[in-house]
This record gives C-alpha cells, sequence and structure tokens, in this order.
C-alpha cells in the first residue's frame, strides 16, 4: 500500500504539491493524470527515490520490496546486441548464475555460514520473482503482448513501439510490487496500444501510470489521481465514472455560482441605492449603512464557488494562416520511396489540395517520420511542393537551439517587443506565470510539445506538417489541438496513432501498407480500426456519450440546469451500458 500524508514540495521558482494526501492499496491500477507541466513525473520519482528530496509530509510504501519502472524514454539498452528473450530474463539469468556460484564456493569455504547466508539471500530474491518459472512466464507475457515471434530477434531489429513493449514486460515478469510506468504509450501505433492495454490488465500487482491516451484511461484503471494547481484529488472507480462525476459536480457548482451570482446582483442593486442616498443625505447612519454593505457583497464575493479540478481550462491553440495556395494542389508525390536497412515506401503517389486536412496512419517504423521529414526539407526529386507553399513543422525528434532560454526569452526574441505581450500569449497556451521563466530544455515533455505549438503558430503557414502532435499532450491540450487543426483553413499533414485526433479532424487517411499508402475516408478508417483493434459497440457508445456531453456544457453555458440534468440521466445509461463491454 502506498499513503501519502500533507506532502509539499517544489522548486524555488515552482510549488509543485501543498500538502497532498493520497492513498493507493495494494493491486490497484492508478493512473496518474493532470495537466502538463503539475508535476506528474517528478511525483513518481519522489516515491521511488524519497531519499533524494527534501519535502515536507509523510511518504509511505508497504509490500513494495522492489519498484518496478518504465520510462517515456527509450533507454540505450536497445543497441545491446541480444535476443528479447535474453534482454528480458537479464535478471533471472543474472541471479541463478549468483546462486550457482555461491553452492560451488560452500564446497570449500571455511566460512560456510557467511557463504551460506548470502546464498540464501540470492536464493529468496530469486524465488520472490518467481524464478524457477521465469521462462514460461516471459513466454506468456509476450504471448499476451502479441510478441512470440520476438523471442529471439534481436533488439536492435524492433521498432520503437515493439522495444517499449518489451521493456515493459521485463520489468513485469520481476514481479515488482508496485510497477510505476510514465506514458508508456508514447508512440504506439494502434496494434502495440492494444497490446499494452494488454499488459495492464493482465497485470497482478498495484501500478501507477501516467497516462494521457484516453483509450487506455477508458479501459485499464480502477482508481484515477488528478494533480492540478498543487493539489490532487483522489477517486476510486473509473476514468469513465470520474468524468461523469465531475460532470455531475461542474452541474451543481454552476447551479450555486448561478444562485450567489443572482444574490450579488441584488445586494449591489441595494448598494447603489443606499449610495445615493448618501451622496443625497449627508448621514453618518447612512454612510455606515452603506459600508455594512459593502462588506456583504465583497464577503459573497469572496465565497464564490471555485472547482480546481472540475472546469480546467483548455489552451488555445490557433495556427495562423498565409495566403492560402493558389495551386489546385499544395503538395504531390510522385513514385515516392524511401529506404534504410529494407525497403519502408515505394511508389507512394498522392496530392494534396491547399485547404486537405489529411493524416498519415500506420505501424511503427514503415516510414511516415521519414515522409514527413523530406517534404519539410524539399530536396527530394519525388516531392513536388506548391511555390505559394510556406511550410511549418512539428517534429517529434525537433532539436531546438533555445535550451537556455526562458519561454519569456523565447517570445521576445520572436515578435514581441514587451515582455508582457509575450507572457500574456502563453499564458493562453496553458503556461502558468512560475513556468514562464523557466529555461525551455527543464520544462516536461507535454510543455515543449505545447512550446513548440506555440512558436509554430507565431509564423503564417498555409501547409503545417505535424509529427506525431498529441504524443505528450495532456487531454485538455489533445482537445484544444484538435479544434485548431479543424479550425484551419490551410493544408494540414499529420503523422498520428491517436485513435481520436485522426477520427476528429482529417478530411481523409492515408493508411501505410505493403510499403505504399492507401486512401481511405474517416468512415472506412474507423470501419477498419474498429474490426482490427477496438470494441466496436464501445466506439459507438462513446459518440454517443460524447454528443450526450457536448448538449450538457451547452445547457450549462445557458443555466439551464433542470435539462441539464435530465441529460445527466441519459448519460448514466450509456456509461452503464460501456461498463459491460470495457
Amino acid at each position: 500500500m502506498i499513503k501519502v500524508e500533507k506532502l509539499s514540495y517544489g522548486y524555488p521558482q515552482k510549488d509543485l504539491y501543498k500538502e497532498v494526501s493520497f492513498t493507493i492499496e495494494n493491486d490497484m491500477h492508478c493512473a496518474l493524470i493532470g495537466t502538463n507541466g503539475t508535476g506528474k513525473s517528478t511525483l513518481i520519482d519522489l516515491l521511488m527515490h524519497e531519499e533524494d528530496y527534501l519535502y515536507d509530509g509523510k511518504v509511505e510504501i508497504d509490500g513494495a520490496d522492489r519498484i518496478g519502472y518504465v520510462s517515456q524514454y527509450s533507454a540505450q539498452a536497445q543497441k545491446e546486441d541480444m535476443t528479447v528473450f535474453q534482454y528480458i530474463s537479464q535478471e533471472f539469468v543474472k541471479l541463478e548464475k549468483k546462486i550457482a556460484d555461491y553452492c560451488k564456493e560452500m564446497e570449500t569455504a571455511e566460512d560456510l555460514e557467511t557463504v551460506f547466508e548470502r546464498y540464501q539471500e540470492a536464493l529468496d530474491e530469486f524465488n520472490a520473482i518467481d524464478g524457477d518459472f521465469y521462462e514460461s512466464n516471459i513466454k506468456k507475457q509476450l504471448k499476451i503482448a502479441n510478441l512470440q515471434k520476438l523471442e529471439e530477434q534481436s533488439l536492435t531489429s524492433l521498432s520503437a513501439g515493439e522495444f517499449k513493449l518489451v521493456q515493459i514486460i521485463k520489468e513485469m515478469v520481476q514481479s515488482p510490487g508496485l510497477l510505476i510506468m510514465d506514458e508508456p504509450d508514447v508512440y504506439l501505433d494502434f496494434a502495440h496500444l492494444n497490446a499494452l492495454r494488454n499488459l495492464i490488465n493482465a497485470h497482478k500487482g498495484t501500478l501507477i501510470v501516467i497516462t494521457h491516451n484516453r483509450y487506455l484511461l477508458n479501459h485499464c484503471f480502477n482508481k484515477i489521481l488528478q494533480l492540478e494547481n498543487t493539489d490532487i484529488q483522489e477517486f476510486d472507480g473509473t476514468y469513465i465514472e470520474y468524468n461523469y462525476e465531475l460532470l455531475a459536480t461542474k452541474i451543481d457548482l454552476k447551479e450555486a455560482e448561478a444562485k450567489e451570482q443572482e444574490e450579488i446582483d441584488r445586494q449591489v442593486k441595494v448598494l447603489e441605492k443606499a449610495r445615493m442616498k448618501a451622496t443625497m443625505i449627508d448621514s453618518a447612519t447612512l454612510g455606515r449603512a452603506v459600508h455594512a454593505r459593502q462588506t456583504i457583497v465583497d464577503r459573497l464575493k469572496a465565497r464564490k464557488t471555485k472547482a480546481p479540478f472540475v472546469d480546467i481550462k483548455q489552451p488555445e491553440i490557433h495556427f495562423k494562416l498565409g495566403e492560402v495556395a493558389e495551386a489546385e494542389y499544395i503538395l504531390a508525390l510522385t513514385d515516392y520511396s524511401v529506404a534504410f536497412d529494407e525497403q519502408l515506401l515505394e511508389q507512394v503517389n498522392f496530392e494534396m489540395k491547399p485547404t486537405e486536412h489529411v493524416a498519415i496512419v500506420g505501424d511503427n517504423g514503415t516510414g511516415k517520420t521519414t515522409l514527413l521529414r523530406d517534404i519539410f526539407e524539399n530536396k527530394n526529386e519525388a516531392v513536388m511542393i506548391s511555390e505559394d507553399a510556406k511550410i511549418q513543422m512539428f517534429s517529434q525528434f525537433r532539436e531546438t537551439a533555445y535550451g537556455d532560454k526562458t519561454l519569456v526569452k523565447v517570445f521576445e526574441e520572436n515578435g514581441f517587443e514587451k515582455e508582457q505581450d509575450a507572457i500574456e500569449y502563453l499564458k493562453k497556451y496553458g503556461f502558468e506565470e512560475d513556468t514562464l521563466y523557466q529555461k525551455v530544455k527543464e520544462l516536461s515533455g507535454g510543455e515543449k510539445d505545447l512550446f513548440q505549438l506555440a512558436l509554430i503558430s507565431l509564423e503564417e503557414a498555409n501547409l503545417l506538417l505535424l509529427d506525431e502532435p498529441t504524443g505528450h499532450l495532456d487531454v485538455y491540450a489533445q482537445i484544444a489541438l484538435e479544434e485548431a487543426i479543424a479550425e484551419y483553413k490551410g493544408a494540414v499533414l499529420m503523422v498520428s496513432h491517436d485513435f481520436y485526433t485522426v477520427a476528429n479532424c482529417v478530411d481523409y487517411v492515408l493508411f501505410v501498407e505493403n510499403n505504399t499508402v492507401r486512401r481511405m475516408s474517416p468512415r472506412k478508417f474507423r470501419q477498419m480500426i474498429y474490426a482490427n483493434h477496438f470494441d466496436k459497440d464501445y466506439l459507438i457508445l462513446e459518440q454517443e456519450k460524447k454528443e450526450l456531453e457536448i448538449r450538457i456544457r451547452k445547457m450549462l453555458q445557458k443555466n439551464e440546469f433542470v435539462q441539464a440534468r435530465e441529460l445527466m440521466e441519459s448519460l448514466e445509461g450509456i456509461i452503464g451500458k460501456m461498463k459491460t463491454v470495457l
């Protein structure tokens, strides 16, 4: 069990947590969520290495002699010359050798008792990770992830998505009392995302997973921890149930706020009348009455309902549009090919109109990022770009020259003469005051992505190239980006593995298969994904759920609380059906 009481911690320039408390019971699968830059990665590092942190409060972790960890970044281990099975079984083989060495040493040891103690420690450690059955356990985990064919393959031959899953399996088979994973879903294609879901759901043990992936959130967790504004909220239940409770709470708070505002408005009118009388009649009694009434109004305003977890502000992402290209096509590929050790893409042909939004979708390692980079660099003869094209690119691997500069300084150098103007612009993208003076290299992964999007949005463009733009973004920023793409009137070519982003804001999909691309409508794409990866009934219900939630939010904007509550009953029915197919 994990028990945190009144934890406070921060940096000199930023508080992360102020007296936060939460509990995670044994064998719970917990999702740690929150907007970008709230300190989620720091929190899990503190749980693993509390001795490295000067914090206030109390942290207790019981029943977890070993804590497993999977980083959001791929380790250098993939460069090692070994098979997948050898890599996963490293710890077991190491302990087997240690046990065998102690057995041999005991044959001639003078201090037999000491050697035997070491032998027993190694044996206990081996038994604690179910060492006698490690070979069958590894094979079982590979089968759950549908990776059994990779058992004897070299690590270096794996795609990034395959290696990420292999890293996860390596940690899981060692039976950690607590397994922590930091955005394990980043850049996984649809097949590998489903494999990750299966691994998480089959894991017997306590899990803490940082993720912004809406599919995983809906399918994998029975406890939610949301970190916002230096505070934490815990919820025992699924993410779908959590969102329902947030919406129900929002209705209550909005209704209370509306009543409070009515009372404030009434008191303000009384105050104005009292002031008018006081100006007409010089009376100490009236003056005191006006002061008392002002105090009432101030108190009413001060106690107005606030809800840091219910009404989180969505970033305002907008892309400036340059002149729309006059040519019939802004981009055309003719017999485009790319190969490294093997052929990735061959004889790719397609054309994009100046206002089309297109997603390139396919398995990891099929050449999608290379294709986007070749378009951006425009040095490949197979790539034809309109002379009118003004290109901006978001890259998942983009190196920045701004690492040692603060956010405010970067934006002052990119068009803002006044520091306050740069600050106001960055705030629209969700950056808090205490983040604006951090160095770019100190930002979280999601904050770096928002920083890059904010920079891109300063420039007028009519062709946006976006390579996995939602990879590290929180859910609120993902939705904001989808809306920004949908309203953008220029051309967008986007590589993405995020089903929701692809389904919500493109005109058609270029699906990579058999070393080339096949054009399909969003409807056909959804049908294909339903059939191959997801549950069709669930996704249909989720669409109904989304439409109902939009209607409820619109009613809240109009203060139509009775109607909103009636729709909440329908929403509850849909959620009940969704739970039966999860």
